[in-house]
């Protein structure tokens, strides 16, 4: 069973979104990396960038495929993971956690934007497709 967290918010694009201040962090869920397989390369948007909720942001390449990462709050993003760019491995070593990929400030409550995403449960009955 993949790992699922409490305390965020998740999309049915298997993205996790965390609300600290105004600032959400976003990242793919250990469900996700464990689909595509080894990640190889990201491709972030740049920084100032203005995103909209379940719009494509950047791209995940895996061994086995290439994927859209999509926004699930609506803001400007404000930091990338540069730190991916040359170890895009600790996405699979680490999604939750020095894994994370982009942090958006949001347009709203950032808490509020989170809360309004799936639950952990939610997003568990999502996943295993019931």
């Amino acid at each position: 069973m993949s790992d699922i967290r409490a305390g965020l918010g998740y999309t049915e694009e298997h993205e996790w979104a965390q609300a600290a201040g105004s600032v959400i962090r976003i990242g793919i869920t250990d469900f996700a990396q464990c689909e595509l397989g080894d990640i190889v390369f990201i491709e972030f948007p740049e920084v100032g960038t203005a995103v909209e909720a379940g719009q494509p942001i950047g791209t995940i390449e895996s061994v086995k495929t290439v994927s859209d990462l999509f926004s699930p709050v609506s803001g400007k993003v404000v930091k990338v993971n540069e730190s991916l760019l040359d170890a895009p491995e600790k996405v699979n070593e680490d999604p939750f956690g020095d894994g994370w990929m982009v942090e958006i400030e949001a347009d709203g409550d950032a808490a509020e934007a989170v809360a309004a995403l799936l639950t952990p449960d939610q997003y568990a009955a999502f996943v295993s497709g019931k």
